[in-house]
């Protein structure tokens, strides 16, 4: 067994913008005349689909909403993400981030990414950083039914990506989840897919509980060591 592909979570993982996620939810909870609590974001919405985050949050507070009146919610909070980010002069990418993807690209490592984030949000990103080719796939919120901790992202990445490389082969074991929440892990997990969790969001302890290996930044990630351990699966 090889390492063929990596699939890297988006918020907390590429973006440092989970506080301005959080902020956008309180701001919808007001706008819907309801108090934000604390604990509450990071209760139902880290590591999950907008969808999820504000249909599970709504309803939590005794609202129940239609299904045409969560996507005008969900555009109304991604409206408001590109107005912010559009207002940075420099975006909030993580330490390290193009060091690795720099790295990567010099491998046979395909590279996705496996995200409940809004695709638009997530071009956005890529391209004001110019890192949109470094990514072979892209499965968003808007691609998924279904929310992390659910496998579904994941195995809609594998897919994908033997579909635009049918020489590939790729097989869940054969892949590296890179994440910073128990709902990414776990997601990563159900899929099959041995996970680096990296500690932007979660202290170190708790994510090394759930994860196959953890770094504190994604500078620390030793890439030959970890190809390695996947070379040493195989011969065993």
């Amino acid at each position: 067994m090889s390492l063929k592909a990596i699939l890297f979570d988006f918020n907390g993982v590429i973006i440092n913008d989970e506080p301005l996620h959080e902020r956008l939810v309180e701001q919808l909870l007001i706008e819907e005349n309801l108090r934000p609590k604390a604990g509450e974001f990071r209760e139902f919405c880290l590591g999950r689909s907008d969808r999820a985050c504000l249909r599970d949050l709504l309803t939590h507070r005794g609202r129940v909403v239609t299904d045409d009146y969560l996507e005008t919610l969900i555009a109304r909070k991604s409206r408001a993400y590109v107005e912010q980010l559009e207002a940075l002069e420099k975006l909030p990418l993580y330490v390290g981030l193009e060091d690795l993807l720099f790295k990567l690209k010099g491998t046979a490592c395909k590279l996705a990414i496996v995200s409940g984030a809004v695709r638009a949000e997530i071009e956005l990103v890529l391209e004001r950083a110019q890192l949109r080719h470094y990514f072979s796939v892209i499965i968003s919120g808007d691609d998924m039914a279904t929310s992390k901790p659910e496998p579904d992202g994941y195995l809609s990445a594998i897919m994908r990506l033997n579909t635009e490389f049918p020489d590939l082969q790729l097989q869940p074991s054969q892949c590296l989840a890179i994440e910073d929440t128990f709902a990414g892990i776990d997601s990563a997990k159900r899929a099959g897919i041995p996970v680096l969790g990296v500690a932007n969001t979660y202290p170190f302890h708790m994510l090394q509980r759930r994860a196959n290996w953890t770094v504190d930044y994604l500078s620390d990630l030793e890439l030959d060591r970890v190809q390695q351990i996947y070379e040493k699966v195989a011969v065993a």
